[in-house]
């Protein structure tokens, strides 16, 4: 009788352990969900996005594992749950670092901004001094209207920088910037063929 009741106490403690691990870590599922999703909402994929992409790719394989515990007879959570505590860990420290990456690019975007408004000035002081010989009106006239575009693109910075899209302000502000300066170089191109040529002719 009395090892009858050691069996029972046995298995009952057996199958105890077997439920308390057979059951899904939801609590924790919805903590990583939400952790995910609060850094995505706060810009993670704009301003951290290997972190977010890690973090992703950590949930997804942690419902994989889910899913493989699921079809199994004797369910196992524990490593699931690892990973979900693992999963919510890592996005709430890709949410805390969002304040700083933000300010970086901010201060990147202004930056960028400032040097793309000297870029383009630049181009029109240049543009001014362009050599107007024959053959150069219609190159002249596709530089002016590059310019005329950039303006128009550079009042388009501020207020992306103003709405906290720093990113994009700060990609648009470097192509302005780059545009205007192949504007330059075209333009101080032109100026030195006409000046060697001149050169030329006139030792002959």
């Amino acid at each position: 009788m009395k090892n009858a009741v050691k069996v029972l106490a046995v298995n009952l403690l057996v199958l105890f352990v077997l439920v308390g691990c057979g059951s899904q870590p939801a609590q924790e599922m919805q903590a990583a969900k939400a952790a995910v999703d609060a850094a995505t909402a706060d810009g993670g994929e704009k301003y951290s996005a290997a972190e977010m992409k890690n973090v992703s790719g950590a949930l997804n394989a942690a419902m994989e594992e889910m899913k493989t515990q699921d079809a199994k007879w004797f369910k196992n959570y524990d490593k699931a749950k690892e990973m979900l505590v693992k999963v919510k860990s890592d996005a709430d420290s890709v949410k805390t670092g969002l304040a700083a990456k933000k300010e970086q690019a901010k201060a990147e975007a202004t930056a960028n901004l400032t040097a793309a408004g000297e870029a383009v000035t630049a181009a029109k002081a240049a543009l001014a001094k362009a050599p107007k010989g024959k053959g150069a009106a219609a190159d002249l006239e596709a530089m002016k209207g590059d310019l005329q575009g950039l303006d128009a693109a550079l009042a388009e910075v501020k207020p992306l920088i103003d709405s906290q899209d720093y990113a994009a302000a700060r990609d648009k502000a470097a192509g302005i910037k780059a545009k205007a300066d192949e504007v330059t170089a075209a333009v101080t191109a032109a100026m030195e063929k006409v000046a060697a040529a001149t050169k030329g002719a006139k030792k002959k």
